[in-house]
């Protein structure tokens, strides 16, 4: 049988310091491959997500972007943060474009690039976001196994999207956010009947950076994520709302400390009206791996 060689790299994404940050896994050019053949490829890696560039002629990249698809362990996703902001970020570095624009399943996502204090800064404009269901602070505590008081009942739980749906869940206290014990199991039958995917999405205003306008955590079937850039984008929409940051001003989510890999989100959101608007995330990159799969 002929061997077939793929490249790949993997990034540290929403950090500036190696081994910090939410991994991904890039496919330079995954041609060839076949979708169960990515799957297995990301099961392989067994990151939060693995992408795969699919790439075409320049003049299709030039007007459609380019073509990505994305991949966890278990399944293809739609859109992700993370995934979104790395992938471009290393195009961007064989392009050194001022923007580049992912064609992704739910559409065209564009990242834009710049310098700031002294690093490549990249960020996103996520879809528009579209609030969904509120609900019930006396049940989601029961789902969570905490009492109703350690839940902000100031602030509403609501399911948002802007590619991927999330429903923020805001704490009151950085210590009972920290000290939150929950698995997937707990939360799955509860979140089926928002919808499929759902995920929660728990943040609180007191954090361990001063700086950070939120602390976040994101507890899945496959684990804690050190940071999921589409929650975020929901989370800006949800804060931006409901006046816990101002419209357009930087607003920064700070993640996955609990797993010890630090994460930093810089997010903003546009208002206009009672219309949420232009949700933006970004954030640093780096690379820590260069290598190839044989098959």
């Amino acid at each position: 049988m002929t061997t077939r060689r793929f490249a790949f790299v993997q990034l540290d994404v929403f950090t500036s310091r190696p081994l910090e940050g939410n991994q991904l896994a890039v496919f330079d050019d995954a041609r060839g491959l076949s979708d169960d053949e990515m799957q297995k490829l990301a099961r392989e890696t067994n990151l939060c997500e693995t992408t795969f560039i699919l790439p075409r002629d320049a003049a299709t990249e030039r007007s459609e972007g380019h073509k990505v698809r994305i991949f966890t362990v278990n399944e293809e996703l739609p859109f992700a943060g993370h995934p979104t902001l790395g992938t471009a970020w290393h195009l961007q570095r064989k392009s050194s474009a001022d923007e580049v624009v992912l064609d992704l399943k739910i559409g065209k996502i564009p990242v834009r690039f710049e310098q700031r204090d002294g690093l490549l800064f990249g960020e996103m404009r996520q879809a528009e976001p579209q609030f969904g269901a509120t609900h019930p602070h006396d049940v989601v505590a029961g789902v969570l196994g905490v009492p109703v008081s350690q839940l902000d009942e100031n602030l509403p739980i609501q399911t948002v999207s802007t590619g991927m749906p999330f429903t923020i869940v805001p704490f009151r206290s950085l210590a009972a956010l920290q000290n939150l014990t929950i698995g997937w199991n707990q939360m799955a039958p509860y979140l089926a009947t928002i919808g499929n995917p759902a995920f929660f999405y728990f943040v609180c205003r007191e954090t361990v950076n001063r700086n950070a306008t939120l602390h976040a955590r994101m507890i899945f079937y496959n684990g804690e994520d050190p940071a999921t850039g589409s929650a975020a984008g929901c989370c800006t929409a949800w804060a931006v709302k409901h006046g816990v940051l101002a419209p357009e001003s930087q607003g920064l989510i700070e993640q996955g400390l609990e797993t010890r890999r630090p994460s930093f989100i810089h997010v903003r959101a546009s208002k206009s009206g009672e219309t949420i608007t232009n949700v933006r995330v970004g954030g640093n990159v780096v690379q820590v791996i260069n290598g190839e799969v044989t098959m």
